[in-house]
């Protein structure tokens, strides 16, 4: 306790305690229903194919809600629209668990997705307002390392719940809404616009049609045969429609008033190289979630004790968010970054590996747990704070949660595409880490062209 205090005071603990419990509800329910999944598809007599949508619903929704969210935020203030976020999360949530349809039980997981896409990049936002320099690393570090954690935390709370009901899965998240909504009205602070400038639907609806085409003609792409899956006529109009959505995103944002992502964003340098290391995270991310899997192929555990084996890399993201941000002011948000991507290469080439044990197993965690919280909580986040001008940071944290999960969306079909490739199962998943390895190597040469920010002043703001 006494190092977190450190870094924070007593008013700023209570509205990072408030923050930090919205981000992790919203970003458990992405992988918590894993284990209700066949308990759902009995319920409801649903095949394969549709039964995957109650993952998919949520991660498209809320990858198009972050960036819209986020611009909300710069326009009528951080806590009303978090607020907002927390309401529709919890109604979500509310709506699965009394749902009597498969129907019914999808929208609701869009609901739930449409609230928790928006809590994270608001969140950050919130901290880069008003948290100081010295705390901001710390803070951010601590919020993004929750998502990080929650995704992997997911499947533990799910086999829990799931002993009584799959509807305790959802129905658990309404007493820590009502928390989070009561401590955040009070805590947060209010600050919106004085002028409303004419809002970017135009610019909304091409980036929700692009991100939502993309994200869908990924999953349908045969990963065993790339080239026969671009043929498939399916996605091949699909990506058409991305293709073409992008166009006209980029024409509407450059005549938009107040554009939902203004394109001087892209036009920086520093966050280019942001977005092609958050989409290589995020990928690592998704790998992650084949962890207990591997363990139950590799060791023949059963799948409650393979879930656990993953303790050691939540334990070193836990450790290691609050220590990376605090290491910015000395090493720079570059060499941060860089040793983040070091420990992961290092960490999924160890899980590549012939000779194989569950030390080497811990150990692989443990390096992909370090740097995954080197990379994923504060260094990138203050990037964004560093770069983007005050009055459109939100639009830079939901731009940075968009690379983010697309970067999810790739490695959930990607990897679980390579380990299905093969015939024998261990050097499916033995190969596809192999290849992320690779990926994040390429993603490493990247991350040398990036500012170092050591200074307070080594950006400057438009």
């Amino acid at each position: 306790m006494t190092s977190f205090s450190k870094h924070f005071y007593g008013d700023q603990v209570a509205l990072l305690t408030v923050l930090f419990a919205g981000v992790l509800v919203a970003a458990l329910d992405i992988a918590i229903v894993g284990p209700a999944l066949p308990a759902i598809q009995n319920q409801f007599g649903v095949n394969g194919r549709e039964i995957s949508w109650v993952f998919s619903s949520y991660i498209l929704s809320g990858l198009i809600s972050a960036p819209l969210m986020a611009k909300l935020s710069d326009r009528y203030g951080r806590r009303n629209v978090y607020l907002f976020d927390i309401l529709i999360f919890g109604a979500g949530s509310l709506l699965v668990a009394a749902s009597t349809n498969f129907e019914l039980l999808l929208f609701g997981r869009v609901v739930q997705a449409i609230g928790a896409g928006g809590i994270l990049p608001v969140a950050s936002a919130v901290i880069g307002d008003t948290f100081p320099e010295k705390s901001r690393g710390p803070a951010l570090g601590l919020i993004g390392a929750v998502f990080g954690i929650a995704f992997l935390l997911g499947p533990l709370f799910g086999g829990v719940l799931l002993q009584w009901s799959w509807r305790w899965l959802f129905l658990i998240n309404l007493p820590i809404v009502l928390l989070v909504f009561w401590k955040a009205r009070l805590l947060l602070p209010s600050v919106s616009k004085d002028e409303k400038l004419p809002f970017d639907w135009i610019g909304t609806s091409f980036l929700s049609i692009s991100l939502l085409s993309l994200s869908i003609s990924i999953s349908w792409i045969d990963v065993d045969n790339i080239l026969l899956g671009l043929k498939n006529p399916k996605v091949s109009v699909l990506l058409i429609v991305t293709l073409v959505s992008i166009c006209f995103f980029w024409l509407a944002e450059n005549r938009a008033v107040d554009p939902i992502l203004p394109p001087n964003l892209f036009l920086k340098r520093e966050l280019r190289l942001l977005g092609v290391i958050a989409i290589g995270t995020g990928l690592v991310e998704a790998g992650m979630i084949f962890l207990p899997s591997f363990a139950v192929v590799a060791f023949n555990v059963e799948e409650a004790t393979a879930s656990f084996m993953l303790v050691p890399l939540v334990f070193s993201m836990i450790l290691g968010a609050p220590l990376a941000g605090s290491l910015i002011p000395r090493m720079g948000v570059n060499r941060v970054i860089q040793v983040g991507l070091l420990f992961v290469i290092f960490g999924t080439f160890i899980f590549s590996i012939n000779n194989f044990n569950t030390i080497i197993f811990y150990l692989a965690g443990f390096l992909i747990g370090v740097g995954l919280s080197g990379i994923l909580g504060a260094p990138l986040r203050f990037i964004i704070i560093k770069e983007v001008p005050v009055n459109q940071s939100g639009a830079g944290q939901g731009l940075l949660t968009t690379f983010l999960s697309i970067g999810r969306i790739l490695g959930a079909a990607g990897i679980g595409g390579l380990i299905s490739v093969k015939a024998d199962a261990l050097d499916g998943y033995k190969s596809a880490y192999l290849v992320v390895g690779m990926i994040m190597i390429m993603i490493f040469f990247c991350s040398l062209f990036l500012r170092s920010y050591k200074h307070a002043n080594s950006a400057q703001k438009n």
